[in-house]
Order: C-alpha cells, then sequence, then structure tokens
C-alpha cells in the first residue's frame, strides 16, 4: 500500500494501532473502515483493502482507514485525522462520498460520516454505542467497557443527522443487533431487516457475491430500498443462507415448511443434502398422514 500510495495517495499510520490508505482517482470517494486481520485474510490473495479493490473496479477514489484489533476506531489519532480532513475541506473535493463498515468497522462508518454532509452510509449490523448507560444489555465485548463512548464521535446515530441516506443492514432474529439497529432509526436512515442472514453479514453478502453490487450502486448514488431488496433475492441461490433457513425451521419443530423449503431447494439447485433431508421430512409427515402440496396449491391457498 505504501508503493502504491506513493503515486496516486498516501498510506500514514495514525497512532499506534491504526492507519489510512487514500488513492485519488475520482471525485467520487469510497470511505471504508477495515481491519487488518480481515485485509490479510482476503481470498483474493493481494491483501488489499475491500474498499480499494471495490473502488478500483468501480473508477472510484478511496480512503480506507485500518484498524490493527476491534477498536471501534475510538482512539484520539482517528479524531484527530478527522478533524485535519474537515479543516482541509478534504470532502468538498468529491461530488459523491459513500461511507462503509461492518459490525465495530460500520459503527465507525457512521460515526464518522458527520464529517462529510450529504454523504451516504452502508453499514451492517453495527453497533450504536458500547456505553453501558444506553447498551449496557451488549455484553458481547468487554473489552471495550473502559473506552470512551460518551466524548467525541460517540453515539453513532446522532452522527447520521447530516447524510443524505444511510442504509442500516441487520437480522432481526440477532437481538442484539436488532436492539442496535433499533437505535439507528432516523429519517434519513433505512433499516434493512434480513431474516435468517445471521451474525456475519458481510460475508454472507459476498458470498451470495453483491456486496459490490451495493457499494458501487451507492457510488453512483442509484441505491435504495428497492435496490437493495432487488439484489438480496440472490439469497435464494446461496447454499449457506438455506441452510440456516432449514436449521431456524428444524429447531423450531416446523417439518412442514422445513419440507417445503427443502423441496424448494432440491427442484432449483438439487442440493443433495437438502434432498437427503427432504426425503427423512416427507417420511415424518406421511406417518402423520401429510403430504406436501404442489407449489400452485401453496399460491391457491
Amino acid at each position: 500500500m505504501e508503493e502504491m500510495a506513493e503515486e496516486s495517495g498516501y498510506f500514514e499510520p495514525l497512532g499506534r494501532a491504526h492507519s489510512v490508505f487514500f488513492h485519488d482517482d475520482t471525485p467520487t470517494l469510497l470511505v471504508t473502515f477495515e481491519s487488518r486481520a480481515k485485509i490479510r485474510a482476503d481470498d483474493d490473495g493481494d491483501q488489499l483493502p475491500r474498499g480499494y479493490q471495490i473502488a478500483r473496479a468501480a473508477g472510484c477514489s478511496s480512503l480506507t482507514l485500518i484498524c490493527d484489533h476491534d477498536s471501534w476506531f475510538r482512539d484520539p489519532a482517528v479524531f484527530a485525522y478527522f478533524d485535519r480532513l474537515v479543516d482541509e475541506a478534504f470532502f468538498e473535493d468529491f461530488d459523491r462520498v459513500v461511507f462503509y463498515g461492518a459490525g465495530p468497522c460500520g459503527y465507525a462508518a457512521a460515526a464518522f460520516s458527520v464529517t462529510a454532509p450529504g454523504a451516504t452510509v452502508v453499514a451492517l449490523h453495527p453497533q450504536a454505542t458500547l456505553d453501558p448507560k444506553i447498551a449496557g444489555w451488549d455484553q458481547r465485548f468487554r473489552q471495550m467497557r473502559r473506552t470512551s463512548f460518551t466524548d467525541r464521535y460517540g453515539f453513532a446515530p446522532e452522527m447520521l443527522e447530516g447524510v443524505e441516506q444511510a442504509f442500516v443492514v441487520y437480522d432481526p432474529l440477532q437481538p442484539f443487533d436488532a436492539m442496535h439497529a433499533a437505535l439507528y432509526a432516523r429519517p434519513c436512515v433505512s433499516l434493512l431487516a434480513c431474516r435468517n442472514i445471521g451474525k456475519n453479514i458481510e460475508q454472507m453478502l459476498r458470498g451470495m457475491g453483491i456486496l459490490d453490487d451495493i457499494l458501487i450502486a451507492a457510488c453512483q448514488g442509484e441505491l435504495s430500498e428497492q435496490r437493495f431488496w432487488k439484489l438480496y433475492r440472490a439469497r435464494r441461490n446461496l447454499a449457506r443462507f438455506l441452510r440456516q433457513v432449514t436449521a431456524r425451521l428444524a429447531s423450531q419443530n416446523r417439518t412442514f415448511l422445513e419440507a417445503i423449503a427443502c423441496r424448494n431447494v432440491t427442484r432449483r439447485l438439487n442440493g443433495p443434502k437438502f434432498r437427503a433431508r427432504l426425503a427423512v421430512l416427507e417420511a415424518e409427515l406421511a406417518e402423520q398422514g401429510v403430504t406436501l402440496p404442489e407449489p400452485s396449491q401453496i399460491g391457491a391457498q
């Protein structure tokens, strides 16, 4: 990244636990928050920030904030960097700015978007805050209890008031994620409830092959709730997502609905595991004197 930045941007450390990579290309800027571990584990093998790769493919500029560990970017050095960008009117040089992150990075994307009024934010299952007075019910991140979320750039939902539009993607079946998402409810925020997508939404959207499309649409000013749901139909062909759906039905002993789901997958994708499970479920239903109706009959009902 240092070598690449010499030609069209810069790479510099921000304190001891963060760094920033800027690539200047066009008047559209994609700002992403990423962890060093995920960058190194990237399936593409080039170990470059995902945001940079997406921006490069879309012909956009990119600004990537990198953390050495899950810090929620609560670091004075990061605060000072965004203060500098504001003082230099950095974001005013761009016609469109998009902030993106997932989880702790999604929190940061929302929190620091306040520095670029009129920006678009895409945040996957972000935390709103870890301040125990507001989110004391979230016991997942005990290591962050001594970190202040009450000073500058603290409560992420409030930092969204100047954005053009924010999209918060979460699974309503994940209680903590759903509770954080509720704190983001604002007129400028679209809460996109994706049932059964699970805890790692970024990985699931990448598996569906639509994460890049979502961010590119945002960079082009074309992302909307309708566009998202149209892209999200790709979940119907992702085996991992379908396994989560059927597993939940199985845990709830909803044999009839699980059988219908397995039959649908078997007919469309010919999954051998779903076919084997379907045979077991059909046998159980037969013992109860129940037969599966044809899809046309389900629609008629």
